[in-house]
Order: structure tokens, then sequence, then C-alpha cells
């Protein structure tokens, strides 16, 4: 799946022009080394082809590094690590969404995580509907997610 080998999906993103942050991806510990040398930290190391954040986590300092890198490669069975620069402390939304086989979007609902950016959603307060989310932002959220519901294509139904 797409969204579950890094690379491709941080690529698809680009090209839909969604912005990222700035990431390379690594297949050995030196590589991985090297590229967080040239992000900065804080890092979060993101493992392919791992499930529920399996072996990923966030890196402060360089202190934490080895180990990360190594947990994540270890992690992933293909051996590989997007390195990706931390958003820490920012805010966080969600936005569940549903489209049918005749391209019809449903918005469900949007989620605002109580705590920042670093606390994992499933160990944090959450509100939904979002409260924060200003209708600029909740637009662009709707068009951006819209975008990528279409983009990726019919993949179950009719």
């Amino acid at each position: 799946m797409i969204k579950e080998d890094r690379e491709k999906f941080r690529q698809w993103m680009i090209q839909l022009g969604v912005p990222v942050a700035t990431a390379k991806t690594a297949n050995s510990f030196l590589e991985g080394k090297e590229y967080a040398q040239e992000i900065g930290f804080p890092l979060v190391i993101r493992p392919s082809f791992t499930l529920g954040g399996t072996g990923g986590g966030f890196v402060h300092d360089k202190d934490e590094l080895d180990e990360a890198l190594n947990r994540g490669l270890q992690a992933s069975p293909i051996h590989e690590v997007l390195v990706e620069q931390a958003v820490l402390g920012w805010k966080e939304f969600e936005l569940e969404l549903l489209r049918d086989n005749a391209d019809n979007v449903c918005i469900i609902c949007t989620v605002e995580n109580f705590d920042p950016m670093g606390v994992h959603t499933g160990d944090s307060i959450t509100v939904a509907p979002a409260m924060t989310l200003s209708d600029t932002g909740m637009q662009l959220m709707r068009n951006t997610a819209i975008r990528m519901m279409r983009d990726l294509g019919n993949f179950a139904g009719v």
C-alpha cells in the first residue's frame, strides 16, 4: 500500500501540492545518521511497511538517534525508514470522510487533539467536532482530503 511506503506517500503528497515536512529515506544506519544531521532535531523516524507506528518515534537530540534508527530499520521488513523533521508542538486536527463509488464525498467529522503534536492521538484528549479550527483551515483540509481521495481512485465497492 502506498500509505505504508513512506517515500511513495511523500512523493504522492508533493505531486498533489500538499506541503510535507523535510525528509529523506534511509536504507542504512549511516544514511539515517547523515540525513538526521542534514535535517536537524527534533526528528521523527517512520519505518516503511509497519502499522500503528511500530518501530517509529520522536528523536529529540543526537543521544536518542542511534537507538531510534536501529529500532526503525529493524521494524521495517524492507529495512527502510523515513527520517523526517518533527513538527512537535503544532496543533493537530483530523478529518474523517467517506467517498462512495459514485464519487460522492461526505465529511463525517473533524477531530481536534487537545494535546499538541507529539502526544499520540490514542493517548490524547480529543474533541469532535474541532472547536478551534478556522473556517479557512476547515476548507483547506476538506479540499485537500477530497483531492487525495479522488486521486487515490476506486479500490473497493461495486
